[in-house]
């Protein structure tokens, strides 16, 4: 460690004299050290500056590769799939509306009618897309209300999203299907999965409500209770604060 010395301070011991010199020879070899191991770091840069051109020139390729395919190649993809996926989504919209012959409208967003695509022709033909992801979300709602669990279970799976109601519901749909299929365990896990997804006072007392009503079946009532209490408690305001309440007392008992 390097000792602070007054101005004009000469050692006057031969053991001050002795540090001093031994503190001068270690700061001339870290210095030599660094100059070694910069000569070396030189030479190997001198020997390898092609192989490190090279690499560089790997580098922004790719980059420029990449940003060259999302540009003309993934967006008017994205672009064109939004445009093939417009009536398999009128399709469907009919459906939920309740328009006749619902599981027909259904099999047309599902397979496609008057010559365009429907959500499977979509995922098929553009994977990747935003489109396809979105096609996943309602192929699975679809087999859904057509009573196809586990079809809908499995595009639902695939489908990813951060969105405030389309990932809730999708995971809550995995829920109902999993209900359907009389697979309790399963659908409870999916329902709590999906009231945590978003803070909301739609999708959140919602599923609380769903899986406070599979703990209900399964008799796990100190379950229940929790789910129930907190849609009270978070979401007082929300369609199933009341039901809620009811079915507190309930389990209270």
């Amino acid at each position: 460690m390097a000792t602070y010395k007054k101005r004009g301070y000469k050692p006057k011991t031969k053991v001050e004299k002795e540090v001093e010199e031994h503190d001068e020879s270690t700061t001339a070899e870290v210095f030599d050290t660094l100059d070694e191991g910069a000569s070396r770091t030189e030479a190997w840069v001198e020997g390898n500056w092609k192989y490190l051109l090279i690499f560089i020139g790997i580098v922004i390729i790719g980059v420029l590769g990449y940003l060259g395919y999302k540009k003309f190649i993934q967006e008017p993809k994205n672009i064109e799939a939004s445009n093939e996926m417009y009536q398999a989504q009128n399709y469907f919209n009919e459906a939920i509306a309740g328009a006749a012959q619902k599981d027909s409208l259904f099999n047309l967003a599902l397979n496609g009618g008057e010559g365009k695509y429907g959500f499977l022709d979509i995922i098929d033909s553009y994977g990747g897309t935003q489109s396809a992801n979105l096609a996943h979300y309602y192929a699975g709602m679809a087999y859904l209300n057509m009573n196809q669990y586990k079809q809908a279970i499995d595009q639902l799976e695939d489908f990813e999203s951060d969105d405030e109601m389309l990932g809730p519901l999708a995971k809550g749909g995995i829920g109902d299907a999993f209900a359907q299929l009389d697979q309790l365990d399963e659908a409870l896990d999916y329902y709590a999965a999906a009231a945590k997804m978003q803070d909301n006072d739609f999708t959140a007392p919602r599923f609380l409500f769903k899986a406070s009503m599979v703990a209900i079946e399964l008799g796990q009532k100190d379950k229940a209770a929790g789910f129930l209490k907190e849609i009270k408690e978070k979401y007082p305001k929300s369609t199933e604060a009341g039901e809620a309440e009811l079915y507190l007392g309930m389990v209270s008992q």
